[in-house]
């Protein structure tokens, strides 16, 4: 003899299992978390900022600056941005600027490493050609360009940098 099961208890197992598959569901969803926040990856964690004149808030921090002889190296503050963190480290020898390399960048979704890839080279190159902080925003990566800027002048100016003209 097989055993049977009536319809309304087999509708009434289907209506359960849907029920607990759309709660799974929907905890599942509201526990996933985006990458649309400001910059928290590994590689994107904001340097240390020590040395004279050095703040507790990497926000408003003016840098680290090391002299050598006629070189210098002078770390711009961690500037935070809505897109993520930003900070460059400016090289100045023989009284002009060397070097800018950028320390931070946003880099937490792949569009904003996409966008930086680009842009940051574009606003050293920028940088190095005006001998300065004072360069144009480069479109499509403002929040960028803003804390590229900003970091840079703060470098500068803690090194007592003047352009020649």
């Amino acid at each position: 003899m097989a055993l049977t099961i009536p319809p309304e208890e087999d509708d009434m197992r289907r209506i359960t299992m849907w029920f607990l598959a759309t709660i799974a569901v929907v905890v599942l969803l509201f526990s996933y978390r985006t990458s649309t926040g400001p910059d928290s990856s590994p590689s994107a964690t904001p340097a240390v900022v020590s040395g004279p004149g050095a703040s507790a808030d990497p926000g408003r921090s003016r840098g680290t600056v090391a002299r050598s002889g006629s070189s210098t190296v002078a770390d711009g503050p961690v500037v935070q941005t809505k897109r993520g963190n930003v900070q460059v480290q400016a090289q100045i020898s023989g009284g002009r600027i060397t070097e800018i390399t950028p320390m931070t960048v946003p880099s937490t979704n792949s569009r904003s490493r996409e966008i930086n890839k680009h842009a940051v080279p574009q606003l050293r190159t920028e940088a190095l050609a005006a001998q300065s902080a004072q360069i144009d925003a480069v479109s499509g990566a403002t929040a960028t360009s803003e804390g590229y800027t900003e970091s840079l002048q703060a470098a500068l100016d803690g090194a007592h940098f003047k352009a020649k003209p």
